[in-house]
């Protein structure tokens, strides 16, 4: 069952257009909606939630159509919003409790369903204090908690990371995948940061300018490649065993270069595999130096690295390119 689909979306206000033609199924699972700040990603989720009309073209969640069933979609899809809208002086129980009772729970069950919720967060020992008091983290879980609350099929988490520091971002990240994981949720999670999609989302969907320019499996935007990555350990005799293991490879005429672009950088050679018989060849040098052999592995592509200049000379929007900017979450603390 496709859970979103739209076909020639488009949004127009007077002097932009938010979505431009956007035609793309989505398919259970965790999805990302990337793209740039301004690209389109919240003013499609709002369409999707029957909240604005679209200019023009069709779009179903749920296989609700959006125009005359928002009502009914509303019931069953969470909806994490970007911005800070919680009320500082209720507790988190208090207002996801009275979420709850807006989705047409009762009272029992909304307090019942807040506590498992607000406990599946990590939200549990603070659920009494007024949320005013919160970290940014804290805050985030909270809005988390509320669009689960109801149980619905479907959530909708507008930049969930927006101010975490990179341990937030992760335990957030790790909170979106077990949505699905462990209840079955579909999600749609939209992020200008492409590297958090990387290893949270089955599917990822690129707009820029409200144009989609791509919407694959995250398999097919990581297809391993011929690069082979080999970490190894320094000896006694060899204390530099990156150098050494490059200048023994390069004896057997294969050429090498370090791996400065990935982490763990001077411990890292990227050489091109020629077959089983490189793997092989490796792990005899290596064993030969007396080094340490740490790993040895194909490289993947990182998403972002589909957004670089392309074959074709495409100019690619330059906030998607760089990885590093999702070290730059703002420095909150997540507690």
């Amino acid at each position: 069952m496709t859970v979103i689909a739209t076909e020639s979306l488009s949004k127009r206000f007077p002097r932009v257009t938010a979505l431009d033609r956007l035609t793309m199924d989505i398919e259970p699972g965790v999805t990302g909606l990337v793209g740039a700040n301004g690209a389109g990603k919240s003013t499609m989720i709002k369409i999707l939630l029957g909240l604005s009309p679209a200019s023009e073209g069709r779009a179903a969640v749920l296989g609700l159509d959006v125009a005359t069933k928002g009502a009914e979609i509303r019931e069953r899809v969470g909806y994490m919003p970007e911005h800070d809208c919680l009320p500082p002086d209720v507790s988190a129980t208090e207002f996801v409790v009275h979420m709850a009772r807006m989705s047409g729970l009762p009272p029992t069950a909304a307090r019942e369903r807040t506590a498992d919720t607000l406990r599946h967060v990590g939200l549990y020992e603070e659920r009494y204090r007024p949320i005013g008091g919160y970290s940014t983290g804290m805050k985030q879980r909270v809005k988390l908690a509320q669009a689960l609350v109801h149980d619905p099929q479907l959530v909708f988490l507008d930049e969930p990371t927006n101010g975490l520091d990179p341990v937030g971002r992760d335990d957030m990240l790790d909170l979106i995948r077990r949505v699905h994981s462990d209840f079955g949720i579909s999600v749609l999670v939209t992020s200008h940061l492409l590297g958090e999609l990387e290893r949270t989302c089955d599917h990822v969907v690129v707009i820029d300018g409200g144009k989609l320019l791509r919407s694959s499996s995250t398999k097919d935007f990581t297809q391993s490649t011929a690069t082979l990555a080999v970490e190894v350990t320094d000896s006694d005799e060899h204390p530099d065993g990156t150098r050494a293991l490059r200048d023994a490879l390069t004896r057997q005429g294969i050429e090498t270069h370090t791996g400065g672009e990935l982490p763990g950088a001077g411990h890292i050679v990227l050489l091109t595999a020629q077959g089983e018989q490189t793997y092989d060849l490796v792990r005899d040098v290596v064993a030969d130096l007396g080094l340490g052999l740490v790993r040895m592995e194909q490289r993947r592509h990182h998403i972002a690295e589909v957004f670089r200049p392309a074959d074709e000379g495409a100019q690619q929007p330059e906030p998607l390119a760089p990885v590093a900017a999702q070290q730059t979450g703002g420095g909150h603390d997540d507690h």
